[in-house]
């Protein structure tokens, strides 16, 4: 079964990716599915608008999940720009979509609402989405419950196509993984960038941040509940069952403070997380490995996006 999943260079990933979209990957490709996973620059043109900031993003991403445990030799990883098919499948598609099915589409709205400008390519967006899936001939696509409207989209496109033209394209399925509890930020609400409270996979700050999450005013000597404790959720993410046992007895049992808690949290990032920055750094070191990587990469879904483009083309009457 062939997965494809992608990732928008538009900032520097945090825990809250790492738990999510990166962890279910690495799942994925744990149980020796046909991965294909690509940096989506072309996407993440519609918020950064400075070349040299979308080069540097782009090289950190793949930088990230390479540390992090994405692995080329089971996973391909490519650039969407190394792929110029998507933008031609992309105009097929769009002579195929309906208006009204893209003012549907929450994201965009949501966007509007939030201040970002109107553009085509914000608009559009769904309709290259659907061009980066059908392309590679996925069967399973990794999204949250934000994309899932995006996945809608493609399969009502690839039917549409499938309609006009003949059957070419199969209908993606969305793989949501099992519900991972909401990740707090440093202020409480769900970690993301757009509130600027998020921890960042290898943030040099990461003490001054975990120290600076928000608690209530109880002292150390009240008990506390562990549920719904910004701490305590998080710490759960990087610590072994046993030892989120003996934290929720201790905050239960009281004379244990959020000042405890902060540094055992920090304690488990730096046991999860710094292997990961050694692994980061040698990679960091050697410019010509990422980009062999990333090229092969390109080579191997050029080939199945060429693949997939001539039947498309045929059918088109191109």
């Amino acid at each position: 079964m062939r997965v494809l999943t992608g990732i928008q260079p538009s900032g520097t990933l945090h825990w809250g990716n790492y738990f999510g979209a990166m962890k279910s990957m690495f799942d994925l490709q744990a149980k020796g599915e046909d991965m294909f996973m690509f940096i989506a620059n072309f996407h993440a043109m519609t918020t950064v608008r400075d070349g040299a900031t979308l080069r540097k993003a782009t090289r950190d991403v793949a930088l990230d999940y390479l540390a992090c445990g994405l692995d080329p030799a089971k996973t391909t990883v490519y650039r969407q720009s190394d792929v110029p098919e998507v933008q031609e499948l992309a105009w097929y598609l769009s002579c195929l979509t309906p208006m009204g099915l893209l003012e549907r589409c929450h994201s965009y709205k949501d966007k509007m609402a939030h201040g970002f400008e109107a553009t085509h390519g914000l608009f559009a967006y769904p309709v290259l989405m659907a061009a980066d899936i059908l392309i590679m001939n996925s069967d399973l696509v990794p999204v949250g419950k934000d994309q899932k409207q995006h996945l809608e989209v493609t399969r009502d496109l690839a039917q549409k196509f499938n309609n006009a033209y003949g059957e070419i394209f199969k209908l993606p399925d969305a793989y949501i993984p099992e519900t991972v509890a909401t990740i707090p930020g440093t202020d409480g609400q769900k970690m993301s960038k757009s509130y600027h409270n998020t921890i960042e996979l290898f943030d040099p700050s990461v003490k001054k941040k975990v120290m600076a999450i928000v608690t209530d005013s109880k002292t150390m000597e009240e008990p506390k509940e562990p549920e719904g404790n910004s701490i305590y959720e998080l710490y759960k993410l990087f610590a072994t069952p046993e030892e989120v046992a003996e934290m929720a007895a201790s905050f239960r049992a009281g004379n244990y403070g959020y000042g405890h808690a902060k540094k055992a949290l920090l304690a488990a990032y730096h046991r999860m997380f710094d292997p990961f920055k050694a692994r980061r750094d040698e990679l960091e070191k050697d410019s010509d490995a990422l980009e062999d990587i990333l090229r092969e990469g390109a080579k191997k879904a050029r080939a199945a996006a060429a693949a997939q483009m001539e039947k498309v083309r045929r059918a088109v009457g191109l």
